[in-house]
């Protein structure tokens, strides 16, 4: 019995330096692993550094776009395969949008004022999102100028496309790998009267107007003669609509 037991303590000595072995290679192998794969990555824990150099990278890609955009649509031009015929936001067969210009109205969203005053010692405030614009009240506007009229749009300094995603991260507007501080600027183009109407009629539009009237959010709406909407880059699209069926 002596040796029997004997032999069992030693077979599990082994075993357990067996296992031990076993766990560290495989732990050096996914060591390796992990520092070949994220060797092009840089690592840090600071997300607005990592949200500048997305914008920057953005920026620059967008310019070697432009520049190849207007290559192709030249060469369109010159094979005889460019389209005249085309709504203010469908790209047709060329791959940029139009520069439009014509009557519009653009609306400015904006924080509170007050919202820094709520913000406590620790950063953070129970009712501070009730003073900040976020992404519905964006797409509230967007929504109510799309269904008043509007036939061309930008946020900011972008044009509003079938594929724009309006993001919001805190108070900052994420738009096509871009980011923006409030003031928010939305503008159309299209008929005033209806568009203005439209946001009137607007059930979101018009809870963020009680908080406009009660904590001071921003909220102004101006008319222009001729808004006018630089050509922009668009992945080509042909944009079609439903219709009624004819009886």
């Amino acid at each position: 019995m002596g040796k029997h037991g004997g032999r069992h303590v030693a077979r599990k000595s082994l075993a357990g330096a067996l296992s031990v072995i076993i766990v560290f290679a495989l732990a050096g192998y996914l060591f390796v692993t992990n520092v070949r794969i994220n060797r092009s990555v840089t690592v840090t824990s600071d997300t607005t550094q990592l949200l500048n150099e997305r914008s920057r990278k953005v920026t620059e890609l967008e310019g070697e776009v432009n520049t190849l955009s207007d290559k192709i649509d030249a060469l369109k031009t010159l094979t005889g395969n460019d389209t005249s015929a085309q709504n203010a936001e469908d790209t047709g067969s060329g791959t940029k949008l139009k520069a439009v210009e014509g009557p519009g109205i653009t609306v400015t969203l904006d924080d509170s004022p007050l919202w820094e005053s709520k913000v406590g010692d620790s950063g953070s405030s129970a009712d501070i999102n009730d003073y900040v614009v976020h992404q519905q009240d964006i797409e509230g506007v967007v929504n109510a100028l799309w269904a008043g009229g509007a036939e061309s749009m930008m946020i900011e300094d972008q044009r509003v496309t079938y594929n724009s995603a309006v993001r919001c991260v805190g108070n900052v507007l994420l738009l096509q790998g871009k980011r923006y501080a409030p003031p928010f600027k939305i503008s159309a183009i299209g008929p005033v009267n209806d568009m203005i109407q439209a946001l009137n009629n607007s059930p979101t539009v018009q809870v963020y107007k009680e908080y406009v009237d009660s904590i001071g959010l921003g909220w102004k709406v101006e008319r222009s003669d001729n808004l006018k909407f630089d050509a922009a880059n668009a992945v080509p699209q042909t944009l079609k609509y439903a219709k009624a069926k004819e009886s």
